[in-house]
């Protein structure tokens, strides 16, 4: 949520309240405004319009709900006054009859028009904002601003890129759809797959983001952004269920997601795989993903393609999930499936990934060697430093594990990562001689 969003500190008796309905605000913010801007955008034509009037109502809310309390269905106190504020806006800007009879008809509380393949405003909104005439990056970026109500830094650092290449970004991406006017409905069933790359890419980074720790939220999840990125991927599949990445990107989710109940302790504090509670993973959400995933691998041996990253992905997760303790975890089929990822996703990440894995079956020093090899591409991510503070310390380099692990505590992106890392650190400094 906009720092300008937020409530201003009133009157000190009216303090107990303010963090009411600050809270309430958060919250409609986080769960309704990807709906929100989605309708407006679809009512009005105006991508630029609906961000700004959604903002508007936001604002309005600090100041009426600090009176008036917060109403019984936010959201649609949010949706209404955003919606008056843009008849407003219309209303004031018109320069001709014409425009004044446009401004009366958007007005119009009748049904609307039939909107195609997609009937949900948040998923036509995903596929407008993956109009090809926009580049990959930028299709993301607005996308995960836009629909996911990411804000800027949020979007910057899943990108590794300063936050006014964001912007830019962005602001290009909604002039050009704003140029070509680019209606807000679902393009045609034929050009669906054609937006498929650009939808995956964005659920994907949805997905990465509700699962880091943001420090936002008492467990440290973005649980709204993970419900919604596994609902829009359920869309996206139902609507494109023969494409590959999209199969494999909701197994991917459903495997992951399955896990998140696990994922903080009871004291708040992040619990990586190996000290997660497997009793608490959802076994439905695992044997769904089991599901789609099967289906895929028979189709590939039959017909000989090669499985995609998501698939692979998700294929690793399951292994996983197969394990009914760390201990008992395959780590050479893991190794293997990263080595297959490696051929068709030849990134730094799946590079580290990989060498965790390599570490798992063989040992540290085998992994470290692995790792070694991708110091160039992720020397400034704190993953990097992260799994070589690991794999140091567990082969018997503690003053160089140290190290690696304060260097990946700089780099944290979020107060709760840097707060895990500092466990790790001061883990080997309680086994280490002084």
């Amino acid at each position: 949520m906009s720092e300008h969003l937020r409530p201003q500190h009133p009157d000190e008796g009216d303090a107990a309240e303010s963090v009411d309905v600050g809270g309430a605000l958060a919250e409609v913010h986080r769960a309704e405004w990807g709906r929100i801007v989605a309708g407006l955008a679809r009512r009005f034509g105006d991508l630029d319009l609906a961000e700004e009037v959604a903002a508007d109502a936001f604002a309005v809310a600090v100041e009426r709900w600090a009176v008036d309390g917060v109403p019984p269905n936010p959201g649609a106190w949010i949706t209404t006054t955003a919606h008056r504020k843009a008849i407003d806006r219309l209303r004031r800007e018109a320069r001709r009859d014409a425009k004044h009879r446009e401004a009366l008809i958007l007005a119009d509380d009748s049904p609307a028009d039939p909107v195609g393949a997609v009937a949900d405003d948040r998923l036509r909104l995903l596929f407008v904002c993956c109009h090809p005439l926009l580049g990959l990056e930028t299709r993301v970026a607005l996308t995960l601003r836009v629909v996911a109500g990411l804000s800027v830094d949020q979007i910057a650092r899943l990108f590794l890129v300063p936050p006014t290449t964001v912007a830019q970004r962005i602001t290009r991406g909604k002039a050009k759809i704003g140029a070509a006017r680019v209606p807000f409905r679902v393009p045609e069933e034929g050009d669906l797959p054609g937006r498929a790359a650009a939808v995956v890419a964005v659920l994907s980074l949805m997905y990465t983001q509700g699962y880091a720790a943001t420090g936002d939220a008492p467990d440290r999840l973005r649980l709204d952004l993970l419900t919604e990125a596994l609902r829009l991927a359920r869309e996206v599949h139902a609507l494109l269920p023969d494409d590959g990445d999209v199969t494999g990107l909701l197994a991917l989710l459903l495997a992951s997601i399955a896990r998140a109940p696990a994922r903080i302790s009871d004291g708040g504090v992040l619990l990586t795989l190996a000290e997660q509670d497997r009793g608490a993973w959802d076994r439905d959400l695992i044997a769904e993903a089991e599901t789609l995933l099967g289906e895929r691998m028979r189709q590939a041996r039959a017909t000989g393609i090669r499985l995609g990253r998501f698939e692979l992905l998700a294929a690793i997760h399951l292994v996983h999930a197969h394990a009914p303790d760390a201990g008992s975890t395959d780590w050479s089929r893991i190794v293997a499936l990263y080595e297959m990822l490696a051929q068709v996703d030849p990134s730094p990440m799946v590079g580290v990934n990989h060498a965790i894995a390599v570490a798992e079956a063989d040992s540290p020093e085998a992994g470290l060697a692995v790792l070694e090899r991708h110091d160039d591409g992720l020397a400034g991510h704190y993953a990097f430093h992260a799994v070589r503070a690991h794999l140091l310390a567990s082969s018997g380099a503690p003053i160089e594990a140290r190290d690696a692990y304060e260097r990946a505590i700089s780099l944290a992106p979020t107060p709760a990562m840097a707060e895990l890392l500092t466990a790790r650190r001061d883990g080997v400094d309680a086994t280490t001689p002084g």
